[in-house]
């Protein structure tokens, strides 16, 4: 994902040159992307930047008139209007339109970037006070790993950046590990790599003449967990108001947008509230290659009751084809924070950046309004891993239930987010820029003041609620398309069957899909006469890995599973994956989620590690 490197130190000049050159180079992915390096050798600052070209984080570094304060940034910012009118009133002069105003809004405020809106993070140099200051963006989204070394600080948008001059850190950290197979992810700032980190959200770490003085948080969700509850309809009211005052600003910008539509809520809050532009927004939904899913035909609907055009994106027999390259690349630009199955997103993302630079898309929407887990702990299957990593994936569930408990949405937007679903937006701002106005300050201030924002809803799908609100009083045409599982619509008992009947295939496919127990997996194998699987797969799901791995895929998972390298790993037990793989590919097992995960770690071992 394009963004800094760097380092800060008092490491000589040569030397501090040259791994700053070997970092950046390790993070220029795309013939897409520009990139530079900005020296302050005084100061023992070393930076180097990648951005998109022509993207809003393009035109680095920036400084300002007096060229005592300099701002290397990364990321988007959504400003208001009024903010940029003021700085220009006030006399600073614009040398880089669209993005030279963060430069002065720093040099006006001393806890930038406290009040600016986006993900983000940068290095921010006072030359008059000899200061450096590291920062991100609240959430902590747009990551910036972090090695605190004996001559100097390493700061990376990618830990293969760091690893690429510090390969003593090419260990894995038992205690991550465990968290990443239980988890999905890797909790509390830390990662998968022995003594990297994660920047805290909200981080303004100050450096004085090259030494680390001060370790500073610009904001703490406390902020937002302390205020006054609305009432129900109050509530409503406030967040009209907000999300449709905030929503023009993330349509802004010289490049083309494309609006990704599924058949959920999310996306189609944002066109129900969308205007028509002269030039009508281009919409795309992903599909599969058996039928056209839910949110295909919805997204279909949606498009033409706002008049906008539509296309579909397929993962097709290509894809298939080239998924060891696509699978290899996943891990290797995410830092293993995806697992190999989120290859179909590089490759449905690749096409969608033809079609617009800039992606507007619903994520977090659910999560935010709607308290939606995306995860939790899942336990091993026994005897796969020894006994040292068994007891770090069982301490990951006490970890994940400690740092679950509190605020619905603190958890979300504060730990979910940075945490879980931080490695697919990685994934994807590697080739296009990502939008969602659900992570807009104000609408997430907004939402921690609904009556019930501290507790995490058991039934997602109220007919009543805010979400499904929004999208009337915006558009009531969309109110009267059901979603993907049948929530709006004209309801009565027809609506009511059919929501029973997509429910029911729903979960179906899921079986079919990842969650297919043992006992069931031998039954359908007897019958696979019937194809069963045929009449489930493809209604709701893009994405087929139980049956890819099990058949298109059978080769390139023994190929890397059964290799010898990866059978002598000192973490697996090598009879146990040996009868997985061979069960899950002879169809009398279902072993889908941990052939991902294996698939992962052992491209992440010989990516990073090996």
């Amino acid at each position: 994902m394009p963004g800094i490197v760097g380092l800060i130190g008092k490491l000589p000049r040569e030397r501090a040159e040259a791994e700053l050159g070997q970092m950046l180079q390790s993070i220029l992915h795309e013939p897409s992307y520009v990139s530079g390096t900005w020296i302050v050798e005084h100061l023992g600052i070393y930076v180097g930047w990648t951005a998109r070209t022509g993207s809003f984080d393009s035109q680095m570094p920036l400084h300002n008139e007096e060229a005592d304060i300099d701002l290397v940034f990364s990321g988007e910012e959504f400003p208001d209007e009024d903010f940029i009118l003021g700085l220009k009133e006030r006399g600073h002069r614009f040398s880089k339109e669209g993005v030279s105003y963060l430069v002065h809004a720093a040099e006006e405020d001393r806890n930038f970037p406290r009040n600016l809106n986006g993900r983000f993070h940068g290095v921010l140099v006072s030359r008059t006070e000899a200061t450096a200051k590291l920062f991100n963006d609240r959430y902590g989204m747009h990551r910036i790993y972090i090695h605190e070394g004996r001559d100097a600080v390493y700061f990376a948008a990618e830990a293969k950046a760091i690893l690429a001059v510090r390969p003593e850190l090419r260990q894995v950290d038992l205690q991550s590990l465990g968290e990443f197979i239980s988890c999905g992810c890797v909790l509390e700032n830390r990662s998968l790599f022995r003594d990297i980190d994660l920047l805290p959200a909200a981080s303004s770490w100050v450096f004085e003449s090259g030494k680390l003085k001060a370790k500073t948080r610009y904001f703490a969700p406390s902020e937002w967990e302390s205020q006054t509850k609305l009432g129900d309809d109050a509530y409503y009211e406030e967040l009209r108001r907000v999300f449709s005052r905030r929503l023009p600003r993330y349509f802004g910008g010289p490049h083309p947008i494309g609006v990704s539509v599924t058949g959920g809520l999310d996306t189609r809050m944002i066109l129900a509230w969308t205007n028509s532009p002269n030039e009508p927004l281009p919409t795309y939904t992903f599909g599969g290659p058996y039928r056209d899913c839910r949110d295909v035909t919805i997204g279909r609907r949606v498009a033409t009751a706002c008049h906008l055009p539509h296309e579909i994106i397929r993962l097709d027999d290509v894809f298939l084809s080239q998924f060891p390259s696509y699978a290899e690349r996943a891990v290797f630009l995410t830092d293993a924070s995806v697992g190999v199955n989120r290859a179909a997103d590089l490759y449905v993302n690749e096409i969608a950046a033809r079609i617009a630079p800039v992606r507007m898309t619903g994520n977090y929407g659910s999560e935010i309004l709607r308290h939606l887990r995306a995860f939790k702990p899942s336990a091993p299957t026994p005897r796969l891993f020894q006994p040292e990593l068994v007891s770090s994936i069982d301490q990951a569930k006490h970890a994940y239930n400690s740092i679950s408990q509190g605020h619905a949405v603190s958890f979300t937007a504060f730990r979910q987010a940075p945490w879980y679903q931080y490695g697919l937006l990685a994934l994807e701002q590697t080739q296009l820029s990502v939008r969602s106005p659900f992570l807009d300050n104000e609408l997430v201030r907004t939402a921690f003041r609904a009556r019930n924002s501290d507790i995490v809803k058991s039934d997602l799908f109220e007919d009543n609620d805010a979400c499904s609100r929004l999208i009337k009083d915006g558009n009531p045409a969309l109110s009267l398309i059901p979603t993907d599982r049948g929530l709006g619509g004209k309801g009565g008992l027809a609506q009511s069957l059919f929501r029973a009947y997509l429910e029911f295939t729903f979960k179906a496919e899921y079986a079919y899909d990842y969650g297919m127990p043992q006992w069931l997996a031998r039954i359908d194998h007897s019958l696979s006469w019937l194809h069963l699987e045929r009449a489930f797969l493809g209604r709701h799901k893009f994405c087929h890995f139980r049956v890819w791995y099990r058949d298109a895929l059978s080769s390139y998972v023994k190929e890397i599973l059964l290799d010898s390298q990866s059978l002598s790993r000192p973490f697996i037990e090598r009879r146990t994956l040996e009868v997985l793989v061979q069960n899950h590919l002879k169809g009398i097992q279902n072993h889908t989620s941990e052939i991902t995960k294996l698939l992962t770690l052992e491209l992440a071992h010989r990516l990073f590690l090996s």
